[in-house]
């Protein structure tokens, strides 16, 4: 059985445990290997969800998507049972919105909204919960460095994110600031969809060591950069992370990479010639 929010009220229902009787798949919006890499540009900026992603024109996905924020709002968090204010909750997700990949500061934003740290924890763990924003770890591993602890986030869907910032069309996106870090949420979404199995974080230490995205299973590990550029520079801050982590490579992600060394430690890749890495690696 394939069930949605009706999931919910089957299991408060249910008087008997489920384990070792019930199998959790948690379908993501249209990935980029479904939509065809052809259409990259156009699946970045309208988003994954199908009426998004399929509508004839621009301004009936906008319609589409701002439609589906406030019904989301308005009457799907109270069909879960909670009752919370649906203008703050879109004052935060909003806010949010323009913290895309940055690293969580719960005092910050509840001081903004006028809220307690733990209102804001409850509010971003219902988004996550309910598959509106990515929360991703940091790595914990013992190298011997004093590393971040905070979360980085994203709004999950691209479209969703482009919708609560305002932005229309292609020429809106690149004329925002958040253009790469745009391109680092939805690059990095569509990889995780794609690579079952491994365990996702990213890595930053306190003085100035960082990668984007650490991709680690059976003792392998994988390091990545996102950049929109073209012709991408990687910082000192992530060779420091490679060395740290002792990975031979770092993978940067842009929308026309090709696979190719930039240098004695650098590829740069699209998410497609990534993942075809990856499933090479994943094999070796």
């Amino acid at each position: 059985m394939i069930l949605g929010s009706a999931m919910v009220d089957l299991l408060r229902q249910s008087s008997e445990t489920l384990a070792g009787r019930i199998a959790y798949h948690d379908p993501s919006p249209l990935s980029i290997i479904e939509t065809g890499y052809e259409k990259m540009i156009h699946h970045w900026v309208y988003g994954g969800f199908p009426d998004s992603f399929l509508a004839p024109t621009p301004s009936l996905s906008e319609s589409w998507r701002e439609n589906f924020i406030r019904t989301f709002l308005e009457r799907d968090i109270s069909n879960l049972g909670l009752n919370l204010p649906s203008e703050q909750l879109r004052r935060f997700w909003t806010m949010l919105s323009h913290h895309h990949s940055g690293i969580l500061n719960k005092s910050n934003f509840a001081k903004s909204l006028g809220v307690s740290v733990p209102t804001v924890q409850r509010w971003l763990d219902l988004l996550v919960q309910t598959f509106m924003v990515r929360s991703l770890r940091p790595y914990s591993a013992n190298t011997k460095k004093t590393l971040v602890k905070s979360p980085k986030v994203y709004i999950r869907d691209s479209g969703i994110l482009h919708q609560l910032l305002g932005l229309s069309n292609y020429e809106d996106l690149m004329g925002h600031t958040i253009s790469g870090a745009s391109w680092e949420g939805y690059a990095l979404g569509n990889i995780l969809e794609s690579t079952t199995g491994w365990d996702a974080y990213f890595y930053r230490t306190q003085n100035g060591a960082e990668l984007d995205l650490i991709l680690e299973k059976g003792g392998k590990r994988i390091g990545v950069e996102f950049k929109l550029s073209s012709a991408p520079k990687v910082e000192k801050g992530s060779h420091f992370a490679r060395e740290d982590l002792g990975l031979d490579l770092i993978h940067v992600i842009t929308p026309s990479g090709e696979g190719d060394r930039i240098g004695e430690h650098v590829r740069t890749d699209s998410p497609k010639t990534f993942l075809e890495f990856v499933e090479a690696h994943s094999n070796s």
